[in-house]
């Protein structure tokens, strides 16, 4: 994976990975429900989509309700849109405590392993990214994102002891998904960009960083995720040591790409809503031109959405990204 980043930072082609996995679902006939309960699903819906897009890379659903439905929280699974956290699981000191790091037998975590066992086993002609989710955005789904927010500043050692335990159980899944042959996992850090860049760094960089220190090799990549920067936490995203970092729809990508150093591969961001499933071919191709038009100065750019793509997006607006990039 090191020699893979280093070639796309040489070659004069940009290349796209949307993190797409929705399309592929809909590709094979079935329902989001199958797909986030069922790794057999899961798989024909990346492996369609390989075959039908030259993206690459491969990406896996971004689900951010596997790690939490793993430690006992309550999950909504809805048939045609990604799961959701319905209630709180903790809502004490006492109850943080307390809490269980699950093991890896707990949910839908053995349903994703084979998954991305599956996609490494079948898709060989580019990598394949697992996803997780970040240390920090997970706890704010046991505990409750608002009471997150105020816990760090009323009860600091508690969420400190959370967060120790939410990225135990984290490094322990992504050894296990390294151990599936995929090349990397796209971690979700997008509670993240709720705090301060000096906050963040405290509450979520040194937890990814621990992950990434446990994980990355010359063989395996950690790309990090966080739609929630709206420009003000870069710093922290680029001090975990992830050596891909992937930006969200709400960033300008010119100030991201004045700020992270050249040697870090930057993935993003075209708005998966606004632009890939409400606006038409053309809109796409035109928004699709104009962002790698902006980045051409830059080696270590690579084309993706700034999020994963929702249900019903339209095939005519996806081919009409890749023809952009075609174009291009």
């Amino acid at each position: 994976m090191r020699k893979w980043i280093e070639d796309m930072m040489q070659q004069p082609e940009v290349v796209a990975v949307p993190i797409m996995t929705h399309p592929g679902i809909e590709l094979i006939g079935k329902k989001v429900v199958d797909a986030v309960s069922n790794g057999q699903v899961h798989y024909q819906a990346v492996k369609a989509l390989s075959e039908k897009y030259p993206s690459a890379a491969s990406t896996l659903i971004m689900d951010l309700t596997v790690e939490a439905e793993a430690f006992g929280a309550p999950i909504v699974m809805p048939e045609d849109e990604i799961p959701s956290v319905s209630g709180r699981l903790l809502s004490s000191a006492e109850e943080i405590e307390a809490l269980q790091i699950p093991s890896l037998s707990a949910g839908r975590v053995p349903q994703y392993l084979m998954a991305n066992m599956l996609s490494a086993r079948n898709i060989t002609d580019r990598p394949v990214f697992a996803g997780c989710i970040g240390p920090f955005s997970l706890a704010g789904r046991l505990y409750d994102m608002n009471e997150i927010m105020m816990g760090i500043y009323i009860e600091p050692d508690a969420m400190h002891l959370l967060l120790d335990k939410c990225t135990t159980f984290i490094i322990n899944y992504c050894q296990a998904i390294k151990k599936t042959g995929v090349a990397g996992v796209m971690m979700a850090e997008p509670a993240s960009g709720l705090l301060s860049d000096e906050d963040a760094m405290q509450f979520s960089t040194q937890y990814v960083k621990r992950v990434v220190d446990a994980v990355q090799d010359d063989n395996f990549t950690l790309v990090l995720h966080n739609c929630g920067n709206t420009g003000h936490c870069t710093n922290s995203m680029i001090a975990s040591g992830a050596r891909a970092l992937h930006f969200g729809n709400m960033i300008d990508m010119e100030q991201v790409m004045s700020e992270v150093p050249s040697s870090i591969l930057v993935m993003g961001n075209l708005d998966p809503v606004s632009v890939f499933k409400q606006a038409t071919p053309e809109k796409v191709l035109e928004e699709t031109s104009a962002l790698l038009e902006k980045m051409k100065p830059y080696n270590n750019f690579v084309l993706s959405s700034g999020c994963d793509l929702p249900p019903e997006v339209p095939f005519a607006n996806i081919d009409a990204f890749f023809q952009a990039l075609n174009k291009h």
